[in-house]
């Protein structure tokens, strides 16, 4: 029988092992689950993976912030990055502008800011929603804030590869420009996904479970991670790595 877990220690599970032989991660602004995510991934690498959190002082090597993430992109110098967005479709395009007919929008977010440039330069693009449900996961996106596929001919060396969700994983067809359903947390159903899901994905015929944290992961998370994450995000350290599940 497994140790129990966090549903959000599970998330930071799945993110690690997408990230399995990357170089360099970096991970932008209110991003906790990624960074544990990353962090966990970094310890399991014994040193061959360098992670960069916009925001820390402690675990990035940038000293002119977002501009010099842009820069790394730019020279192919980062493998991973993760995205999210209030709407995210089935061609993997996302939107972070806001809810209605642009420019007329009802509700209004931050901004873009460089999403869409690091989406195109950055190899392995993890999409990461933390609601799913069929007002975020829509069959199109009110605004594309970020095009998760191009036009023919179009040069692109980066793209997304996956989007988590806390129902399940979709790995995402670069070629086919679509999702299929890659495993299903436990206690999720297929049916209860795609009742969520408000796009078309693939799916086998028989879907794997996600596998869950085992207890070494655990130990490293509510450990070493957890100490890590302490300086960027002290509340979500201490709230949900720091007492037992």
């Amino acid at each position: 029988m497994s140790e129990a877990y966090r549903p959000e220690e599970l998330l930071m599970s799945v993110v690690a092992g997408l990230l399995e032989g990357a170089r360099h991660v970096a991970v932008g602004a209110i991003s906790p689950i990624p960074a544990g995510g990353a962090l966990l991934a970094r310890e399991r690498a014994a040193g061959r993976m360098r992670v960069s959190i916009l925001g820390s002082e402690r675990h990035t090597f940038f000293t002119d912030g977002g501009r010099e993430l842009f820069d790394c992109a730019a020279q192919g110098r980062i493998d991973a990055f993760f995205l999210d967005g209030a709407q995210i479709d089935g061609s993997a395009n996302i939107n972070l502008v806001g809810i209605g007919s642009y420019p007329r929008s009802r509700v209004r977010f931050a901004g873009s800011f460089g999403s869409a440039y690091l989406y195109f330069l950055v190899p392995r693009v993890i999409l990461v929603a933390h609601e799913h449900s069929r007002r975020t996961l829509v069959d199109r996106v009110d605004f594309v804030s970020a095009p998760g596929t191009s036009p023919p001919g179009v040069y692109r060396p980066g793209g997304p590869v996956a989007l988590v969700t806390d129902r399940c994983v979709f790995g995402f067809d670069r070629a086919a420009g679509r999702f299929s359903l890659s495993s299903a947390h436990p206690g999720q159903s297929v049916g209860a996904i795609r009742d969520k899901t408000g796009f078309e994905f693939t799916l086998d015929d028989a879907v794997a479970t996600t596998a869950v944290p085992g207890a070494a992961a655990l130990a490293l998370l509510r450990g070493s991670v957890r100490e890590a994450l302490q300086e960027a995000y002290p509340e979500f350290a201490e709230h949900v790595l720091g007492q037992a599940a």
